[in-house]
């Protein structure tokens, strides 16, 4: 049998996705055409890039698992540490550079393998040791590296600038790579959306599993185990696209609840509202789906008709996106079905053109309506130089990107209702906001916490397909969770002796 190592088709087992090394062949060539198409790009010139690096932890010699770096993982698709990469933007060629370790290194990871070992397992044209990569450059007549310089506007970091011992002896130029590359990272080839398709599927699945396996007196971490459980058992998701957050009760009104200081810990009640955002990583690819639901399997009428409000407002959202609609827009169509929907049962009051325009929907919903989704989950290139401008206005300067979508865009349509303190007591100290509240009304929710329906998008060239495949409506939610309570669940109730 082949050593999977050296095999150039990543999975992991037969019943995973497998992946070719071709993904990445047809990422440099689209990248290799953009930078040609670029009449500032002189002869002599070569991409460069550096692969992440192995890190301790602190001061231990503890390792945590590595994860390669997007931009590299995107264009060579290399799964171990310390590599670089380089593309001949003339020839087209692509050279791997490999870290050379020493024989004792077998002994902790096994068999080492050779350059051309490395260059069929990745289908570059060559693979050379870093040792050598000042000589190999030279002996290409490199003039101008290009390197990754910019800045990730959704973490506000800079990128990954590759840089060796003796790159002074070239030209070093920052300021094009990032935007030809990130923009080619916008839209997917069919192949890389073969990937997001999978895990897609394989979150799905294991997020119907936490719906059947949920019962009142489980702690959210137990939750949060079966859904990693189920990807990574059958879908060899070994990590997560994101830290899992599993709220229940207010704890789904907290955005990014899950962190080290709120670790999914809290005993779920008997009717908690629970919002489950959570999505597996394969081959580095990201799904990123949230679901909602009460714990007992059962919907309270303010609960159906939170839940609703937003389901209106997701399925508006995914029937209006198509190339060339403004994803600003789409974020206003949200909340405006959301604010008409909370004023018709009674909980807000006026006109709802009024409200949009004093951004009254950002009490409610104060995130962006969704985001671009690829090798990272929030993937890049959401405010390129070319793109519209992140907005001033409050909630829409929340806004992951103000693009208009295009084929081949993969975003996630996350609408939500979230019943927040801070929110709530910046709206009610606002009188231009304060006026459309029926405040004695909102007092009856403040304990519910949120509900968020998250699916993933692939744009089209006249809509839409719908990645996630769960259940949205109430009747299809309670119809799982009920056929889920006809099994025996059982958990630890008192803690180990």
């Amino acid at each position: 049998m082949t050593d999977e190592r050296k095999s150039n088709v990543f999975h992991l087992g037969p019943h995973t996705l497998h992946i070719p090394a071709e993904v990445h062949q047809i990422n440099r060539q689209r990248l290799v055409q953009s930078l040609r198409n670029d009449t500032s790009i002189p002869p002599g010139s070569v991409v460069l890039l550096m692969g992440g690096k192995s890190k301790n932890m602190y001061d231990t010699d503890i390792e945590p698992l590595f994860r390669q770096e997007s931009y590299f993982h995107w264009t060579f698709g290399v799964r171990e540490s310390n590599f670089y990469g380089a593309i001949d933007i003339t020839t087209g060629k692509s050279y791997l550079f490999a870290p050379k370790l020493d024989e004792s290194y077998a002994i902790w990871m096994g068999k080492l393998y050779t350059t051309d070992d490395f260059r069929n397992r990745y289908e570059v044209d060559e693979v050379h040791y870093t040792e050598q990569l000042l000589d190999v450059l030279l002996g290409l007549g490199a003039k101008v590296l290009h390197t990754l310089v910019g800045v990730n506007t959704d973490s506000n970091l800079p990128t990954y600038e590759a840089t060796f011992s003796g790159i002074d002896r070239f030209q070093v130029d920052g300021t094009k790579l990032h935007r030809h590359i990130a923009e080619q990272r916008v839209t997917k080839t069919p192949q890389e959306l073969e990937i997001i398709r999978y895990t897609n599927r394989v979150s799905s699945e294991a997020h119907i599993e936490v719906m059947r396996s949920i019962r009142p007196g489980m702690t959210e971490y137990q939750l949060e185990s079966v859904f990693r459980h189920y990807c990574y058992y059958n879908g060899g998701a070994r990590l997560m696209s994101y830290n899992c957050i599993c709220g229940s009760g207010p704890n789904g009104a907290i955005l990014h609840y899950g962190h080290a200081a709120a670790p999914n810990d809290k005993t779920i009640q008997d009717g908690d509202m629970c919002l489950f955002d959570m999505g597996c990583e394969y081959y580095c690819y990201a799904s990123d789906i949230t679901c909602s639901y009460p714990s007992n399997g059962k919907f309270t009428p303010e609960q159906r008709f939170i839940y609703n409000a937003v389901l209106k407002a997701n399925r508006a959202v995914m029937a209006a996106s198509k190339p060339g609609v403004s994803w600003r827009d789409l974020h206003v169509l949200a909340e405006s079905i959301e604010l008409e929907q909370l004023r018709d049962y009674g909980l807000l009051q006026g006109d709802v053109d009024e409200m949009v325009r004093a951004r009254l929907g950002f009490i409610f919903m104060p995130h962006g309506m969704g985001h671009l989704l690829g090798i990272d989950v929030h993937d890049v290139g959401g405010y390129l130089d070319h793109c519209p401008e992140r907005s001033n206005e409050m909630g829409l300067n929340k806004l992951r990107t103000c693009r208009q979508l295009k084929e081949g865009m993969v975003l996630t349509i996350e609408p939500g209702i979230y019943f927040v303190d801070a929110q709530l007591k910046r709206a009610k100290d606002d009188p231009n906001l304060s006026r459309f509240f029926i405040w004695e009304k909102i007092d009856q929710f403040r304990q519910f916490g949120g509900v968020r329906i998250e699916d993933n998008i692939y744009i089209t060239a006249d809509g839409v397909e719908l990645l996630t495949k769960v259940p949205r409506s109430v009747e299809e939610i309670e119809k799982v969770m009920a056929e889920g309570r006809k099994r025996t669940v059982t958990f630890p109730q008192q803690g180990l002796a």
